[in-house]
């Protein structure tokens, strides 16, 4: 198995009370809330649970990028990307994910995603997502397009890095005259490429046609396996059997010594979906944003009179959208994911909302120590191998490293 340590970087300093009075925390709340000392330390500390992760035996950092939200600080993934590529030895860097459509120049992508892999020694995977909404009017580009730009961008970046330059790009999104970057990737053909999401089936296909690993978000077990039948579907259409090597899953898991510290510390995973902590649902699905498929759903929620709300924390404990307690029980909780949705890929929600940093080591060292072996046994009873340790059919999705 291939086990990961991820966190939003959250930064909840703002005062509740002007969160509250405006009723949303993305795009448009005011910046002069920003506390840059408490920024600064924030980003130190986890700086320093990253690199006890890998002392912890992790295998990879999942890192990803937002804009406009205090739920995320990480507003260019490269950046973090580059401090562990230089920081660390072993642990695979991955970048889940560049936000193709925001960007006029992918290229430059390209150009920035070398340069890691170069400094990391092959170590980066590079994640491509298409961004929320907010993303998208953030930076001034036009949802009606994301889709089709992030097709785009992500044709021109694997172009970018596999043909010999100089060549001129015509597309419908972007069109460069002069493409020949100096710096290219070490891992050849490119570096792996995996694919997050929830449920987009667009996207599923997308990476299921490309035989690139697609990572489902923290979404159920019903909905995880709706999203494997899609994409097992798409992978036999094009030619090849998906496997576990394939599938990718983002839990929300905190471990303490206790399951009451656990429980208490998880139910800081529920920040996200207060009355003001999540997007206005205009700014989180721009018209033109979604694809056909969702948008009578979508359509029928917003002509609701009904409020949203979410399942409750005991709720989503009992469905396993969050998994907390003592690591005998966590292990225990995760199997059950494992048996049932049959990731090689998992990744560790580990820190959210107000969790401190003495809290968030502790759950890192209970996780090297106790969790991750557990799980490995599992996986290798299951047959959950990593992807690292196995060649796809779909030679371009697997490459190695240049030597």
């Amino acid at each position: 198995m291939h086990l990961m340590y991820f966190t939003e970087q959250p930064m909840w300093s703002f005062p509740d009370e002007a969160a509250r009075q405006f009723g949303h925390t993305t795009l448009l709340f005011s910046n002069r809330h920003f506390d840059a000392p408490m920024a600064s330390r924030l980003y130190n500390e986890r700086l320093v649970e990253y690199l006890y992760a890998e002392e912890m035996g992790v295998d990879g950092i999942m890192l990803n990028e937002h804009h406009n939200a205090p739920f995320c600080m990480q507003a260019k993934v490269h950046v973090f990307g580059s401090i562990l590529a230089a920081a660390t030895k072993r642990i695979k860097i991955v970048l889940l994910g560049n936000p193709l459509p925001v960007t006029d120049n992918p290229v430059r992508i390209a150009e920035e995603l070398a340069m890691i892999d170069l400094i990391s020694r092959g170590r980066i995977v590079s994640g491509f997502v298409r961004g929320g909404g907010v993303e998208a009017l953030a930076t001034n580009s036009n949802p009606v397009y994301n889709r089709d730009r992030f097709v785009e961008a992500h044709d021109l970046i694997l172009k970018t890095w596999t043909t010999p330059g100089p060549f001129r790009w015509e597309g419908e999104h972007y069109q460069m005259r002069v493409v020949n970057p100096w710096v290219l990737p070490l891992q050849k053909p490119f570096p792996r490429v995996w694919i997050p999401g929830i449920s987009s089936k667009e996207t599923i296909v997308f990476a299921a046609e490309r035989g690139y690993p697609y990572i489902a978000l923290n979404t159920t077990i019903d909905d995880t396996l709706a999203i494997w039948k899609i994409y097992d579907e798409t992978a036999k259409s094009a030619g090849y059997e998906a496997g576990p090597e394939h599938r990718g899953y983002l839990v929300r898991c905190q471990v303490a010594e206790t399951e009451e510290k656990a429980l208490q510390l998880a139910r800081q995973f529920l920040w996200m979906q207060g009355d003001y902590t999540m997007n206005n649902p205009a700014w989180a699905m721009p018209s033109g944003y979604l694809g056909q498929w969702a948008r009578r759903n979508v359509a029928q929620q917003h002509a609701s009179t009904v409020k949203r709300t979410y399942p409750s924390f005991e709720q989503q404990v009992a469905s396993g959208q969050v998994v907390a307690g003592t690591p005998s029980q966590v292990v225990a909780k995760l199997s059950v994911i494992l048996e049932k949705s049959r990731p090689s890929i998992l990744a560790f929600w580990g820190n959210d909302g107000r969790v401190g940093h003495d809290d968030s080591m502790t759950c890192i060292r209970l996780l090297g120590q106790e969790v991750m072996p557990a799980l490995r046994d599992i996986g290798k009873r299951l047959g959950l191998n990593s992807p690292f340790d196995l060649n796809s059919p779909v030679s371009l999705a697997h490459p190695t490293v240049a030597t």
